[in-house]
């Protein structure tokens, strides 16, 4: 096994792999190509193995640039990170938060002028991915994840419950609300499988029926949209749901909920959940949570 015993090239490299090209990455770091070329070329020599295909028109990957170039990327932007926050010298004026596509669009983002209104000296950075976070990495002081919950978890902001939405305009003019009775004359909206309405259903006395499941959707917050856009009924996390409710555009249908185990948790970076902003933070999650229990109650 070769050592790494430089460094050098790495940033070189990063560039072109982002690129996909020697001529922009020598464009964004104020390089010849022949040069950008020529550092990638001493990397290859020091790890011993080929970083890129060369064609005569263009460069791409080898399946071992790939690995190297998703860890050199992650590597590079926790360096930068940590760059800018010893140039601030404020490491407690910046709040690095890591959640869902769903949860992001559909829970935070919409709510989260409430929190800058309290601390307006806060910079949010806000990171949108469904994939895992490295906590310990300083690109990240905060996460939210959604996933099974235990009871008693501290780390534990919301038990999520599913509940069947529909948009108004499915209602025709002077039409009561719909019940569960109504359902088999609307498409059912599912989120990858029926199973989380066959539960629901049987909860609550009402198998059978002829319903119509249809146009599964991968996200829940995509699957929010469709109900709101009138596609069908669909059944979905509350919380996702919460502020389509509460403005109207989402009516919720009158039943008990099934048995879910999903819900969200609060993740902080080891090294800064004392931190006076992750508190804050965590703070101000856990009376906007509460606020939404309060009015899921009320039903």
């Amino acid at each position: 096994m070769k050592p790494l015993r430089s460094l050098s090239g790495l940033i070189d490299f990063d560039c072109a792999a982002r690129w996909g090209s020697f001529k922009l990455a020598a464009h964004e770091l104020h390089k010849t190509p022949a040069a950008v070329s020529q550092q990638v070329r001493q990397l290859e020599e020091n790890v011993g193995f080929a970083l890129f295909v060369r064609y005569p028109r263009h460069i791409a990957l080898t399946e071992k640039g790939q690995e190297l170039a998703i860890a050199t990327g992650r590597m590079l932007a926790e360096l930068r990170a940590k760059v800018a926050a010893l140039q601030s010298g404020d490491e407690e004026a910046v709040l690095r938060i890591s959640t869902t596509h769903s949860f992001a669009i559909k829970w935070l983002v919409p709510r989260m002028h409430r929190f800058t209104k309290l601390y307006p000296e806060l910079d949010i950075r806000l990171d949108s991915n469904d994939s895992q976070v490295d906590l310990h990495a300083d690109s990240t002081d905060v996460a939210i994840r959604y996933g099974l919950v235990a009871e008693g978890d501290p780390l534990v902001l919301f038990r999520e419950r599913l509940v069947p939405v529909y948009s108004p305009e499915l209602l025709a003019p002077g039409q009561a609300p719909l019940t569960l009775a109504d359902l088999p004359d609307y498409r059912l909206l599912i989120e990858k499988s029926s199973e989380a309405w066959l539960q629901l259903l049987n909860e609550n006395r009402a198998l059978k029926g002829d319903y119509l499941f249809s146009r599964g959707y991968s996200h829940w917050g995509v699957l929010v949209q469709a109900a709101v856009a009138g596609q069908g009924v669909a059944l979905v996390p509350y919380g996702i749901a919460f502020q389509d409710l509460a403005a109207g555009a989402l009516l919720r249908i009158a039943c008990r909920s099934a048995p879910f185990a999903n819900g969200y948790r609060f993740l902080a970076n080891p090294t800064k959940e004392h931190m006076l902003k992750v508190r804050r933070f965590r703070a101000w999650l856990d009376a906007e949570m509460e606020l939404m229990r309060v009015e899921f109650d009320r039903g």
